[in-house]
This record gives structure tokens, C-alpha cells and sequence, in this order.
């Protein structure tokens, strides 16, 4: 199930189009301009106090993941929340904190176009191509006003000058606290003034040309022209200055404190900025990553002479839920002792034991002068991760009053016996939506006038290549969501086994299968049988005995956080029985599963007296914490996890696990290990999940991280992002977890990997869908050459595309049932998974570097016992050359992993060139 950002505002029944908020023209440009009015000597507005107590308001959509990140973050002035920042595209978003809090976190008023509304819906809008100012003014914290501005201009029309507001308030000197700074229409300037001052604005060297003063007779004009004379103005506290060009003369305005200041306060001691630590690199900390419990890790700090004191601090983290809850508790504060360093700069070290498993955080506290500063994590934001700062580099700061703002670097501690099944690193995962994969037996369709999606009709497409359908979207289906069937069932899976196998697969991974009146099921409705139109449990039976027959393992979903309100155990619309803890509607106490839900009988609307997950109706959340429960799903002899397992499962993928408390988590590992210790089990989370993988609950998750990255990577972004964000990864996980992530590019739960590439239903531009075709297969490349358990979704290997829910679930396009693979696809997918089938050091070799080369190009060195591999990618469109420095003793000749060519090695570097968005694995002998 799709849960980042989880809340119900996202599920399908909620989105709809947000036309009313594209408050984008003139009107918008006229009221910023109005924002800064010409001045001579008024006094500028009182300014209130951040109503977020300086919490930090991101926009946060599809555009980024539905990340917090610094890029897009609201800078508050005065009475308002100010961002300056580039869209395109249609996307949804909303604007919120970090954690989603009660009192930030706005979306779309009901009423008011010009408005928010506190947990209002996600709003949807176009954006063409261009900056946009957005305003959120707080008169009204509960309702605030939108003002969404497009700037008049990309660039600067100075271009990289800078320019200096200079006079008798700073002795006419250029200084850093008085620089201007373009920012969507004009340069701005922030200044707390008193007084009649005298100044101009001019550029650091008193250029000419670039030398503004005023344009008349009168000292007090807002015109300016270069080499005028000085200007003149009386200031009573804070103002903002803003420069603009119109009709190619400069206008100065001086009004209320409005500009929103990005910077933050620089640190400019030269000891402090000296300060140097590299979580990965060995001479700053040892042993690399995450550690055994027990293990004493060593740190070093490189810095100039002049730090008074400095001081390691340890903490242990407590995050809980969907990242809700996120706090730090110090332990420990070991001081570091100096010693001289080479460059005449001294190295401080100290040590610290950790003793207990756990995600711990550490950074660095400095005394200088008097002054405290805190050295931290960096900046950069890892994918759907709440906390900032991917690892390596940091960063120092002055010590925030707030500790809840530090970035603290992360410590993963895990279990000394902590093992995955030992197949875990040779899986190639096939995964499959089995209502839309292929219908093997018609006689089991659902069927429209007989069978109930709770208490309304289903429907059934008549042709398999039809769309999946989507209410409201003028596509001639009714008004109800999950409730459209193609008749996908587990006898389709059966007929396919030998294609799955021959495409190189040797794991199913297969979303949930028991009985759900929905076309996902997610909505359980009965954990101990098959959904009738999937089959039989003799069924499941016959599809792992041949799966196993072909050397295929089969991996199970389900969520035990909730079931279906259509459901034996909660039965909300009567349609099993009388024996629903929900009977009808109604809390029904005499229920035999009463005890599996909490229930709130003085509420008078139905709604109301049970706990739906994330406030979804359809989904009532159970009771962890009972024991009635916890047997059915676990504990039994014949329980849910136990009785599956023994019908030839391999394996469980949990769904929604952040929802699920941790001691849940705990016994129920235990449990499962006890039972079939290969067991492999994943969970469903889409940010770091270091707390998952520390011996005491999954052996894997799967890996949005690496979806994240690698789909931006593959689309042109930045190499350095994407070996951030992988190495950050690297970094935190355990090294057998690491092995045996799930590593995936498309989802049931997001746009494909096509779509994301350029390539939509409605693309016909050959061209573009051959280069989306071509970034895929780079990203697979990625997938079959890196540390994890690759991941196809059905369907992507011959050409599948598809936007959100549920354009993502379409069906496979067999061609007996008038579809059109893209069998040339097929192949080159097929014999990159051969590649990684032949080649053990691709599957199980460790990483030993990991570098961006270039902007475009990222290489992986990797090491199985005397094997080597140099893994290299290009995602740009021009051919790159790449030189790899190799480890001492390394042999001339390197083979070509996919058979081209080898490549022959001098002076200890290895030199070859890559196609445009190619990918190359070179190995040794």
C-alpha cells in the first residue's frame, strides 16, 4: 500500500483536481509589488513572531517525494511564509512540517480558493515551466492565504555581479551582511536601520556601470541610474530593499520587512570552518557503517590549532510510526583529546563503546572563544526520509538553541546473531499484481450482479488491454474506487511460470492473495482462504509445488495492522454472517473477535466508534497489543504467518510495517524464525529503515531509497545525488540486510519507471519512448549490478507504462489477448539478469568505493574474495570516457561481463569510454 506521506487525503477517493488554487497573473504580481512600497521615512510594520515556533515549513509534493527538503523550504518574513522555487508539470502537493504536524500541515481549503485549510485535501495544479514565488500570510493560522506568484525571470539581469547596499550605515565598505540577492522578480535586501542614512548600490569594485545612485535632482527618488548621486532615506527598523528593472531602469522600493532571507547565519571562524570529519572515511571513523553490538567505534576530527574543547556526543534515538515521533536522548559526552597532525593541524580523537543494538545518533560539540558550534550531518535530504544529511561530509554550525534541529550523524548497532537466509543476495524478484498479470481460468471472473465490493456492484472489463478504470475520470465507470476486475487470477501465475523462469527470476513476489472484496486486497477479508477469483488454497498449493519444481520461491503480502470493514471479523455490511465484531454497523460485543479492535461505543456516528487506519473507514485498524490477535496471526500452531509458510511460502513482505508497534514486530520475527528459520521476511517501508534491520524484526525492506535515486539518476539528474543517497544507504544497513534489499523501480504504489521516464498512455513520439525505453534499461543495469535483490514488476520488461493509482496496475499485454510487447525489450531485460546470474561478485561482491566521476557518471568498485568488478554508468546523452584507478595487484586484463570486448589495463588505471545512457561491468578473470 502506498503510505508516504501516509494520510487519508491521499487514497483515491480523494483526489480530485484543485483548479481553484491556480492564483498565477498579474493580479498576484501586483499585490507583491505592493508588498514593498517606496518610502521616505515611514515607519516600517511591526513583525510578528513565527507562528511555528521556528519549525521549518517545506512544500512537499510529488515534485520531491513528499520530502522535507532545505531546496524548498519557507523562509518566514514578517507575517508570512515565503518560497522561491522551480515547478513543471502537473503535481500534487501540500505544504507541512517535517512530521506532518496537527497545526502544519495545509492542503486545500473547502470554501476558500484563496486559502488553506489545516489537513485539508492535497492540492493538484499544472505548473508550465518557470520560477514561482509562493506566500503563505499567517493572519489566520488556521486558514492561511495563498499567493502563488510566477517569477518575472529565470536569471539575474546582472548576471553573477553582486550588488552591495553601501553608505554611511557600513562606512560605504562591500560587506556580506549588506548583499543583495536575486530571488524570483528583483534583488532583495533585508536591513535593520535607524536613522538618515546616505548610500548607494553598487557592486564590490565601484564599477560604473554598476554603480546606482539617484536618478534625479531629489536624493529621496526611487529611480536610479549609474554614477548618480548618492540616495538619501530616514529608517525606523527592519525594511526590506528591493531593486527591480523595469523598462531597463532601476527602481529602488523601501517598505515593511517582506523578504524572505534564505541564508542563515554563516559561520565565519576560520578554526570552526577548518574542522573536517568523514563518517566513511577510515582515518575519521573505524570501523565503516553500521556495527555489532559490543563494538567499540573510533572517531577522529582534523582541525587547525585553536578549538578549546571538543566533545563527542552519543545519543540513542526513539522514532516511532510513519516517522511521527522522532526524538533523541543524550548518553554519553566523551571528550576528545588533540594531538598534532600533519599541515600543522591537530587531530582529536575519542572512542565509545555501544552496547546496546539500536539507531544511535552522534555529532560533535566545539568550544572556540567562547563560542559553541555543533559539527553535523550535512544538508542533503535522503528520499522520504525525514531526518536531513545522507552521510560522509559534514558540516559545521553555530550550536542552535534548539537540540531537536541538529543533524546528527546515524549509528546503526545490530545483533550479534543477527542472519538472513543464505539465497537472500541471489534473488531476482518477479513481481506480480495477480488480478492484472494474466487470467488463467475464466469460470472465476467476478462477476457484475452477483458479486459485492462491500455494499455496492464490481465491475469487469471486457477486453484485457482496456485501461484500469477511474472514477470521476470520464472514462464511463461508475463512482466507486477498486471495484474494476480483469480476472487476473493464481492459475494465469501457474500457465506463466516458465516464462518468469526463462526471463532470468527466480523469486515471486506477489501482492496479497486472500480473500478482499477489492481489486488490490489490501482490505482482508478472510486470512485462511484464497480469494475465489485468484482460486482455491489447492491452488496456492499447486502454484508453489511448480514454482519449486522450476527453482522459483514464492513470497506472501498481507497486512496485520488491518482488515477490510467488509471482512468475517468485522463483517461492517452484513455479508458474513452474524458474527462481525461490526455487525450491520453496530459493535457487537458477543463477537469471537471483538478483542481484535477498539471500539468507542459513546460515539454516535458509526464512523466514529472504531479506529479506521489513518482515518480510513474501509480499513479498521486492529489491536496489536491483543493477544487474541496476536495468536491468530502468529503465535498458533496454525496461524496466519505459520499456516501459509507450511502450504510452501517462502517468505512474508509486511505491509504498512511502520504502522505496527515494534514488540509486535519483535515476537513475531521470533516466532516465524522459530518456525522456518529461511523464512525471509520484508517490510513496506519507504524511508531509511535502519530500525528494521537490526536482527529483532526483518531480514530486508524494500528499497525506495534505491527506487528514488537511481529513477532520478537514470533521468539525468545529478551522479553525485545518487551516490548520496546510495552510499548513505550503504552506510546505515547492516551488511547481510544490505545483500537483501529489495531493490525496485516500479510499484503498485507509484508511477512506473516508463512513465516517470517521459513515456506516458498518451506519448507517440517514437523518439521520446525510445529513449525512456533506454534510461530503463540503465537503471535495470543499475539494479543487476548492485548489491540487493533486483526487483521487475510485471510488465516493465516489454514496455508497460502507467501514471498514479491505478494507471500503474495495468494489465500484461499478452499477445494472445491483443497486446503488443516489446519482445526487443524483453531481451536485453533478459540478458542483464543472465549477467548478474553468471557473475557471483555482482550478486554477493561488497562495495568497496563508490564515486562520481562527473556530473554524469558514477563507478562502483567491488570485491568477492580474489574477484573484482568495476562498475561504471553514463546517464547523460554524449559519450563519456571514464579512468578507474585499481586496487595494487590488480591484472592487466578485464573481461566485459556482458561478452563485448575486453579492456586491458596500464599504469594502474583502467580507461574506456561509455555510449550515451550505457552501463559496463568489467571483471577480472
Amino acid at each position: 500500500m502506498r503510505q508516504a506521506p501516509v494520510r487519508a487525503e491521499l487514497v483515491e477517493a480523494l483526489r480530485e483536481p484543485f483548479d481553484k488554487l491556480r492564483v498565477i497573473g498579474a493580479r498576484l504580481v501586483a499585490l507583491a509589488a505592493g508588498c514593498l512600497i517606496v518610502s521616505t521615512g515611514a515607519s516600517a510594520q511591526a513583525c510578528q513572531p513565527d507562528p511555528l515556533g521556528g519549525r521549518g515549513l517545506f512544500l512537499r509534493g510529488s515534485f520531491n517525494s513528499w520530502a522535507a527538503l532545505d531546496a524548498q523550504r519557507f523562509i518566514w518574513a514578517c507575517n508570512r511564509f515565503v518560497l522561491v522555487t522551480a515547478l513543471s508539470g502537473e503535481h500534487q502537493f501540500k505544504i507541512g512540517d517535517e512530521a506532518w504536524s496537527a497545526d502544519a500541515d495545509f492542503g486545500s481549503h473547502p470554501v476558500h480558493a484563496q486559502r488553506l485549510a489545516l489537513r485539508g485535501r492535497d492540492i493538484r495544479q499544472r505548473f508550465a515551466p518557470a520560477n514561482y514565488r509562493i506566500s503563505l500570510t499567517m493572519n489566520d493560522p488556521q486558514a492561511p492565504q495563498i499567493e502563488i506568484e510566477t517569477c518575472a525571470t529565470d536569471a539575474a539581469p546582472l548576471g553573477a555581479t553582486t550588488l552591495f547596499l553601501r553608505g554611511t550605515m557600513n562606512n560605504w565598505a562591500a560587506l556580506d551582511d549588506y548583499a543583495f540577492q536575486f530571488s524570483c522578480d528583483a534583488y532583495y535586501l533585508n536591513v535593520a536601520l535607524t536613522g538618515r542614512q546616505e548610500f548607494k548600490v553598487a557592486d564590490a569594485g565601484w564599477k560604473d556601470a554598476t554603480s546606482y545612485g539617484s536618478a534625479a535632482d531629489s536624493r529621496t527618488s526611487a529611480y536610479m541610474k549609474a554614477g548618480g548621486p548618492a540616495l538619501e532615506r530616514v529608517f525606523t527598523g527592519e525594511h526590506t530593499l528591493r531593486l527591480a528593472w523595469a523598462g531597463g531602469q532601476p527602481e529602488l522600493s523601501i517598505g515593511s520587512k517582506t523578504f524572505a532571507d534564505p541564508r542563515t547565519k554563516a559561520v565565519l571562524d576560520p578554526v570552526a570552518l577548518s574542522i573536517a570529519f568523514d563518517s566513511r572515511a577510515a582515518g575519521h571513523k573505524s570501523p565503516f557503517g553500521a556495527v555489532v553490538s559490543g563494538t567499540t567505534v573510533r572517531y577522529a576530527i582534523d582541525a587547525l590549532p585553536g578549538i578549546d574543547r571538543l566533545a563527542l556526543v552519543i545519543e540513542q534515538r526513539r522514532l516511532e510510526g510513519n516517522q511521527e515521533v522522532l526524538e533523541y536522548t543524550e548518553r554519553a559526552r566523551v571528550p576528545m583529546t588533540a594531538e598534532p597532525a600533519p599541515g600543522g593541524k591537530q587531530r582529536w580523537r575519542a572512542s565509545h563503546r555501544f552496547a546496546e543494538i539500536g539507531v544511535h545518533g552522534y555529532w560533535f560539540e566545539a568550544e572556540i572563544g567562547g563560542q559553541k558550534f555543533a559539527f553535523q550531518n550535512n544538508r542533503q535530504a535522503l528520499h522520504w526520509t525525514r531526518e536531513k544529511g545522507t552521510g560522509g561530509a559534514g558540516e559545521v554550525g553555530e550550536l542552535p538553541p534548539a537540540k531537536s534541529t541538529l543533524r546528527r550523524f546515524r549509528q546503526t548497532v545490530f545483533a550479534s546473531d543477527f542472519k538472513v537466509p543464505d539465497w537472500a543476495p541471489d534473488i531476482v524478484y518477479y513481481y506480480v499484481f495477480p488480478e492484472r498479470f494474466r487470467n488463467g481460468n475464466k469460470t472465476n471472473d467476478p462477476k457484475p450482479g452477483r458479486d459485492k465490493y462491500q455494499n455496492h456492484g464490481v465491475e469487469l472489463h471486457t477486453r484485457w488491454t482496456d485501461k484500469p478504470w477511474r472514477p470521476g475520470s470520464g472514462d464511463g465507470s461508475d463512482d466507486v474506487h477498486s471495484n474494476d476486475f480483469f480476472g487476473g487470477d493464481l492459475a494465469g501465475i501457474i500457465d506463466k511460470l516458465d516464462y518468469i523462469r526463462d526471463l532470468g527470476a527466480n523469486s515471486i513476489y506477489m501482492t496479497p492473495v486472500f480473500q478482499a472484496p477489492s481489486n488490490h486486497k489490501y482490505d482482508t477479508a478472510d486470512f485462511t482462504r484464497i480469494d475465489p477469483a485468484f482460486g482455491s488454497n489447492a491452488d496456492f498449493d499447486r502454484l508453489t509445488r511448480e514454482a519449486r519444481r522450476r527453482g522459483i520461491r514464492v513470497i506472501l503480502d498481507t497486512s496485520l495492522n488491518h482488515v477490510g470493514a467488509d471482512s468475517r471479523y468485522f463483517d461492517r455490511f452484513s455479508n458474513h454472517g452474524d458474527r462481525g465484531a461490526f455487525e450491520g454497523g453496530k459493535i457487537n460485543p458477543t463477537s469471537p473477535y471483538a478483542e481484535w479492535f477498539t471500539f468507542d461505543a459513546t460515539q454516535k456516528e458509526a464512523d466514529k466508534q472504531f479506529k479506521g487506519w489513518v482515518g480510513l473507514a474501509d480499513l479498521p485498524e486492529l489491536d496489536k497489543a491483543s493477544p487474541a490477535w496476536r495468536r491468530f496471526a502468529y503465535k498458533d500452531r496454525d496461524s496466519v504467518m505459520k499456516r501459509w509458510l507450511d502450504r510452501g511460502a517462502a517468505g512474508w513482505r509486511m505491509d504498512v510495517a511502520p504502522w505496527v508497534p515494534d514488540d509486535f514486530w519483535r515476537e513475531w520475527r521470533r516466532e516465524i524464525k522459530r518456525h522456518q528459520p529461511d523464512a525471509l521476511t520484508v517490510s513496506e517501508t519507504w524511508f531509511d529503515a535502519s530500525k528494521y534491520l537490526l536482527g529483532d524484526m526483518f531480514d530486508s525492506t524494500m528499497n525506495y531509497i534505491f527506487r528514488n535515486a537511481v529513477l532520478a539518476y537514470a533521468a539525468g539528474g545529478k551522479a553525485s545525488d545518487l551516490v548520496a543517497s546510495l552510499e548513505a544507504v550503504r552506510e546505515a544497513y547492516p551488511p547481510q540486510a544490505f545483500h537483501a534489499l529489495m531493490n525496485l523501480l516500479s510499484t503498485h504504489d507509484a508511477a512506473r519507471a516508463l512513465h516517470q521516464f517521459g513515456f506516458h498512455d498518451e506519448t507517440k513520439d517514437a523518439a521520446k519512448i525510445a529513449q525512456a525505453k533506454e534510461r530503463l534499461l540503465l537503471a535495470v543495469f543499475m539494479q543487476m549490478s548492485y548489491p540487493g535483490a533486483p526487483t521487475i514488476y510485471y510488465g516493465d520488461e516489454v514496455g508497460v507504462t502507467g501514471g498514479d493509482d491505478p494507471y500503474n496496475r495495468a494489465t500484461y499485454p499478452w499477445t494472445d489477448e491483443g497486446g503488443e510487447p516489446d519482445m526487443a525489450l524483453h531481451a536485453r531485460f533478459k540478458a542483464l539478469i543472465a549477467m548478474r546470474h553468471t557473475h557471483e561478485v555482482l550478486r554477493r561482491g561488497a562495495i568497496v568505493s563508490t564515486q562520481a566521476q562527473s556530473d554524469a557518471v558514477v563507478v562502483h568498485l567491488r570485491r568477492l574474495g580474489p574477484q573484482w568488478a568495476v562498475v561504471a554508468t553514463n546517464n547523460s546523452e554524449a559519450m563519456q570516457t571514464v579512468s578507474v584507478s585499481l586496487p595494487a595487484g590488480a591484472p592487466l586484463l578485464w573481461r566485459d561481463a556482458l561478452g563485448a570486448a575486453p579492456a586491458h589495463a596500464a599504469g594502474g588505471r583502467l580507461e574506456f569510454t561509455l555510449a550515451p545512457l550505457q552501463g559496463r561491468a568489467w571483471l577480472t578473470p
